[in-house]
């Protein structure tokens, strides 16, 4: 993951040098995310050609990024891992390019926006595309290219990649659940940390636990724990399996109460205003917290368990059934016309499940801002494969996740919760306490009523609607959090 400013004059004659951690030349610059675990080499043993590779410090992976310039031309490729996205933006014969949407702002223009883009995260139909809300910043996806040159910046995606697309048959006397447990702590024991202090997310569900006990076998000399606890009945029985959990595989734990940092909340990133992704994950305020906990204890990799829910999930890889969307009353007519266009230049079939990549994006830049190096082993192309040739009854309800639990030795109320953790209640508590307020400013003035693609009038009987219902409707939390971020670039 890189931050850049590549002026194409500066190509023509490459005197690339080392400078408080930036390569300069010129006015141009490249910097990788301040993350240890990262590292970025620079090869001009063949000037003027010139290569950088940012990647891992520790094994051969692909790399995340390579960068390959000559004179009047630059190629940026990404890897197959999409651990963090990459923003692209080019002007007057300069690309600029950074993994934090923010460091992009002079490009960002909110009377400039992509109404497919905006049409998409009103109404939850979220694709995985080069696209972003903003005309003329692309987003570098999985395995894709972006091409540099005088004619301006052009993006090249790959083909798609090759899945398996039906469950096999196990051979005789293979036991899946002892073959998972040896590739899920391998993944775990690449990671790419120096002084061996890690953090897992560990929410007390069966995909973080399941990283948490190979956490366990690969023997970290300063292991950490994090989670969000929801608070209610469901809180309680969350703290219980995540003490379990902590205890048996011997953390340092921190619990934070979720409730105590919700949506929109008096402090937060929205509520501050601070410049930041207006397609960011709904709980922000809380992962922030959790962020800046283990960046106070050093943390150098923070494991979750994204990828745990596609993994285990039974559908076709070229004819998935995406959900019917609900209607969102106060969509307005701009938004409604980009409907139609909704499907259009879409991303090809990624190595990791779409949904994944999807979450990364949202929630893995606020890491790398932290200085901590966001890794999903249950995302791991192994892992994806694997799970893919299971046969079914081993996916279905996270069977083999939960056989693992068992096995472990962990009780069945944590192998299998009566009533597994969600954040609905937090949810309900920001809008209701700080959401509405909000929405109450919105009326009056609000860029996305005055482009058109929120009807203002509805959006007002929605308001008076929700105050009187017992249940905030979420899907403000969409309407809400998209303008706050507007904002806060404009």
């Amino acid at each position: 993951m890189l931050s850049m400013r590549l002026r194409l004059a500066d190509l023509q004659e490459p005197k690339w040098r080392s400078q408080g951690g930036r390569w300069i030349n010129g006015e141009s610059w490249i910097e990788p995310a301040n993350v240890s675990p990262l590292v970025m080499e620079v090869n001009d043993d063949q000037a003027p050609r010139v290569r950088v590779r940012v990647k891992e410090c520790k094994g051969d992976e692909a790399d995340f990024v390579e960068l390959t310039m000559e004179p009047g031309q630059a190629r940026l490729a990404a890897g197959v891992f999409g651990t963090a996205p990459l923003y692209l933006a080019e002007k007057a014969g300069e690309l600029h390019a950074s993994w934090d949407l923010t460091l992009l702002r002079p490009h960002l223009r909110a009377d400039r926006l992509v109404p497919r883009v905006v049409a998409r995260t009103l109404t939850r139909q979220h694709r995985y595309t080069s696209e972003t809300l903003f005309q003329g910043v692309y987003r570098l996806t999985e395995r894709a290219a972006a091409t540099f040159t005088p004619s301006g910046l052009s993006i090249h995606y790959p083909d798609p990649a090759e899945h398996v697309l039906e469950p096999r048959t196990l051979r005789p006397g293979v036991d899946p659940l002892v073959a998972l447990d040896e590739l899920l702590t391998d993944v775990i024991r690449q990671a790419p940390t120096a002084t061996g202090c890690v953090g897992v997310e560990l929410s007390g569900g069966a995909d973080s636990g399941n990283v948490a006990l190979a956490i366990k076998a690969a023997r970290f000399p300063e292991a950490y724990s994090f989670g969000l606890l929801v608070g209610g009945s469901i809180g309680r029985q969350q703290s219980e399996r995540r003490q379990a959990l902590v205890e048996h595989c011997g953390f340092r734990d921190t619990a934070t109460p979720a409730m105590q940092h919700p949506p929109f909340c008096t402090g937060g990133v929205r509520d501050l205003c601070k410049p930041h992704d207006p397609a960011g994950a709904f709980y922000q305020e809380a992962f922030d917290v959790v962020r800046e906990q283990a960046a106070a204890r050093r943390c150098e990799v923070m494991f979750t368990g994204s990828g745990g829910d596609e993994i285990n999930a039974h559908h076709s890889r070229t004819h998935a059934e995406l959900p019917t969307p609900e209607p969102v009353p106060w969509l307005g007519a701009k938004a409604a016309r980009a409907l139609v266009e909704v499907n259009e230049h879409l991303a090809p079939i990624p190595t990791l499940p779409v949904p994944t990549l999807m979450a990364f994006g949202m929630h893995n830049p606020g890491f790398l801002r932290a200085g901590i190096w966001p890794v999903s082993p249950l995302a791991h192309p192994r892992i994806v494969r694997f799970m893919e040739q299971l046969p079914r009854e081993h996916k279905r309800g996270k069977a083999l996740f939960r056989d693992r639990l068992r096995r472990a030795g962990l009780p069945e109320w944590v192998a299998t919760p009566a009533e597994p953790e969600n954040f609905l209640a937090v949810l309900e508590k920001g809008l209701r306490s700080y959401g509405l307020p909000v929405l109450d400013d919105m009326l009056k003035e609000s860029i996305l009523v005055d482009l058109g693609y929120v009807d203002g009038k509805a959006l007002a009987q929605a308001q008076r609607d929700a105050k009187a219902a017992p249940v905030v409707p979420d899907l403000l939390c969409d309407v809400l959090a998209l303008e706050i971020g507007l904002r806060s670039l404009m």
